[in-house]
């Protein structure tokens, strides 16, 4: 696992939920000009039986929930921090799934140019809520069902929503590749990366993800010099899709975007991270 526990700057944490939430913003608003528009919107995607419609309503509920309680009273809710959210959160998937149909309802299943007006002032209320003071502040709290995080962390959490979910707007509209911002991919791939070392402690494997993230996990013999005999190696959006579920050990495998060395470099029986 990793010496200490990551900590993340603010200001860098906001700056780039700033800037994936614009492009999604962007992403989005491209879709619903399309001639195509409705159809796409219909779209199936990998999730389950979400359609695009959904997947957005979805995202904008994620967007939206720091603006609307970021001055709720605290409650006094158990301390909670990101490898614990990682292993917690996909608890909450029916409520999550409850909350995308309601929100798909309400301003996500009219026409093209309304879709894309709900999204652009969930979006809205997110930049203007991370352009307040109190965002930058370390100390700040911010509570959520699970418990009560840094609101550095939440924001954490905020990019692991947008970025994995773009990758599947991108996955359900394809070939494109999405824009993401690269500070964004960066702080998703180490925490997911922190995460599983964590939640799979140990020394025996060498998880590399350049440029952002090398671990060590797994239990066994821990390497200390040279060459470590249990090595594997992915790109930052192949061990984001494998960290939650997106995608296949096998297929990566043979797809040539993972290698694996070693008797311990087989990741699949604790895969994914992120449910």
């Amino acid at each position: 696992m990793p010496a200490k526990s990551r900590t993340y700057q603010p200001a860098r944490v906001a700056a780039a939920l700033a800037a994936q939430t614009g492009a999604l913003r962007d992403a989005v608003r491209r879709l619903c000009e399309r001639p195509d528009a409705a159809e796409s919107l219909a779209r199936p995607t990998r999730l389950g039986e979400w359609r695009v419609r959904e997947l957005l309503a979805h995202l904008a509920v994620q967007i939206e929930w720091l603006p609307a309680h970021l001055d709720d009273p605290a409650e006094g809710r158990a301390p909670l921090d990101l490898p614990r959210w990682v292993e917690r959160v996909g608890a909450l998937g029916p409520l999550l799934d409850e909350q995308a149909r309601a929100r798909t309802a309400d301003g996500f299943d009219g026409d093209p140019a309304s879709v894309a007006a709900a999204f652009d002032r969930a979006a809205d209320a997110l930049l203007g809520t991370l352009a307040r003071p109190e965002t930058a502040d370390p100390a700040r709290r911010f509570e959520i069902r699970l418990g009560s995080m840094s609101l550095t962390d939440f924001l954490v959490t905020r990019l692991v929503e947008t970025v994995v979910h773009a990758d599947d707007l991108a996955d359900a509209l394809g070939p494109d590749a999405f824009p993401h911002d690269r500070q964004a991919v960066a702080a998703v791939t180490r925490m997911l990366a922190d995460a599983f070392a964590e939640l799979v402690p140990g020394g025996a494997v060498e998880l590399r993800v350049p440029p952002y993230a090398v671990v060590q996990a797994v239990e066994g013999p821990r390497h200390t010099r040279g060459t470590p005999p249990n090595v594997v190696e992915t790109d930052p959006l192949t061990w984001i899709r494998l960290a939650t579920g997106r995608a296949d050990w096998a297929d990566a495998v043979d797809a040539a975007a993972l290698s694996a060395s070693g008797e311990r470099s087989d990741l699949r029986t604790y895969l994914p991270v992120l449910a």
